[in-house]
């Protein structure tokens, strides 16, 4: 018997998990969005596996650029999580007026100096899974590690602190 599609999604919101924001510097703009489906690959080498929306243009701009970064996000930044995991975002830039950022080295993508962490990655495939896509992605530089911030979470289709607590809004 096949599972039943929302008994499947709140099975899975049962799991908490951390936000990133993967950014993507192209020839035009920057584009980014919320991901929360992130996990370590292999330490050696660094490797991290994030799943994308097939067909979305997220996905479609880091095939073509092949290079990317990746935000661990903090509790101070669930406006920036809800914003980019909105339909027909602006460019990644306007979203983050009010938002300390600077530059991956490598990729040239956006990372918040405010993050938890910050990888720098080049993609090495995307495989198709389902309605989306798994971007293996090597990591080639750290540029942000704040070890003292709180995490972002999302659990039960809401963020909350590491606590479980949902977040105040702003």
């Amino acid at each position: 018997m096949p599972v039943d599609a929302r008994e499947y999604a709140a099975a899975l919101g049962q799991y908490a998990a951390g936000v990133c924001l993967l950014t993507v510097q192209d020839d035009i703009d920057d584009v980014g969005t919320t991901v929360s489906s992130v996990m370590s690959v292999s330490a050696s080498p660094p490797l991290v596996a994030v799943g994308l929306t097939a067909g979305g243009y997220p996905a479609e701009v880091l095939e073509e650029v092949g290079r990317c970064a990746l935000t661990v996000l903090a509790t101070e930044h669930a406006i920036v999580a809800s914003r980019f995991s909105s339909a027909g975002r602006p460019s990644a830039r306007h979203l983050l007026e009010a938002v300390p950022w600077t530059r991956a080295a490598g990729s040239g993508a956006i990372v918040l100096e405010a993050g938890l962490a910050a990888l720098d990655c080049r993609l090495e495939r995307l495989v198709e899974a389902g309605s989306h896509v798994l971007a293996f992605l090597t990591v080639e530089d750290v540029p942000v590690v704040n070890p003292d911030a709180r995490p972002l979470l999302r659990l039960r289709g809401r963020y909350v602190d590491e606590s479980g607590r949902p977040l105040a809004r702003p």
